[in-house]
């Protein structure tokens, strides 16, 4: 396992993320610590959650194996705040009441005295940023955390909130957590040239697109009940979507590298993620060990350049306007020294 930067920051982590959202739910406890385990043992070292994930129990499994295994200085702990985590009206959202009360709870379950990266989960348009940034000000000043990032916001907005926090002298959002993919390409059009222009770093999550690159669904084959598309994942609820023509090309360039080189096509599609510009790292979930183990065979060992060209074309998204216009009619700057 190799470990960057995170972001402009001084902050290593480690090159793949161990997201958990399945603790609590497909994974009980005692499968969950196992998969810590086997991450750790690897070389991993960020692990992301959040306060609604499983109703809280992904942060409460994290915080026991952290305060069973006596690392915590070790651990690299993301977590965020945004979605509803009641029933009142204000138990949601990026208002500082609302985040006030969730940094107290995540750090109750987690059993810590600080998160190391508190993400922003969604934009909040009903809640104005100085707001949020400030309350943000406020848990980073107490020593409760240690550095904020964002996850899901428009660039427009990504680039409001650095801005604001330059002129405020607020703190500044080190990092963003977008969903990218080889099916999920619409973040390369600005939201990756703004993390790498503003110096955040970029944790990826749904690297395998809720499971579709993975290489276990076919074309014309119904997808198994108890799949994550065959059972419409909560965040994807409409996986017809995402089954054209594009998707099944991407699978099968999958396949045929995989049958040539030896990995399998999830392997390939983390790889291909690891060797972008920009790229930190991508958060990567598992049910079980044997999925995990599969998922970090990833790293020690890259593509080579026209496998991941052939990715490139095979994953391209059509450019919506503006951007097909400017990339139309803008002169390309020649490479080489």
């Amino acid at each position: 396992m190799e470990y960057r930067f995170l972001g402009s920051t001084g902050l290593k982590v480690s090159e793949v993320a161990f997201g958990t959202q399945t603790f609590g739910w497909v994974a009980d406890e005692a499968e969950s610590h196992r998969m810590l385990d086997l991450f750790f043992d690897s070389g991993g070292t960020l692990v992301d959650t959040a306060n609604i994930y499983n109703d809280g129990r992904s942060e409460t499994i994290l915080g026991r194996w952290i305060q069973k295994k006596k690392r915590r200085d070790s651990v690299v702990v993301a977590s965020k705040v945004f979605f509803p985590a009641g029933d009142g009206p204000n138990d949601t959202g990026l208002t500082r009441k609302h985040i006030l009360s969730q940094i107290d709870r995540s750090l109750e379950r987690l059993r810590t005295d600080y998160i190391d990266l508190y993400q922003a989960h969604c934009y909040d348009r009903s809640t104005p940023l100085e707001e949020t940034l400030d309350a943000f000000s406020d848990v980073v000043r107490s020593g409760k955390v240690r550095y904020i990032g964002a996850s899901n916001f428009t660039p427009s907005a990504l680039q409001r909130a650095l801005s604001l926090s330059a002129a405020k002298r607020l703190p500044r959002f080190c990092s963003l957590q977008p969903e990218y993919s080889l099916l999920v390409r619409s973040t390369e059009w600005e939201l990756i040239p703004l993390c790498i222009e503003e110096g955040l770093g970029v944790l990826c999550w749904s690297p395998l697109a809720g499971g579709w690159l993975t290489g276990k669904y076919k074309k014309n084959e119904l997808p198994p009940e108890d799949s994550r598309v065959g059972r419409k994942d909560r965040w994807d609820d409409q996986p017809e979507q995402r089954a054209n023509d594009r998707l099944w090309k991407l699978i099968d360039t999958l396949d045929e590298i995989g049958g040539r080189i030896g990995r399998t096509p999830a392997q390939i599609a983390l790889n291909w993620l690891l060797g972008k510009r920009g790229v930190t790292a991508p958060v990567i979930g598992a049910k079980n060990v044997t999925q995990l183990t599969e998922n970090l065979g990833c790293t020690g060992w890259k593509l080579e350049p026209e496998e991941e060209e052939r990715l490139d074309r095979a994953g391209e998204m059509p450019l919506p306007y503006p951007y097909r216009f400017i990339e139309r009619y803008t002169r390309k700057r020649e490479t080489g020294p």
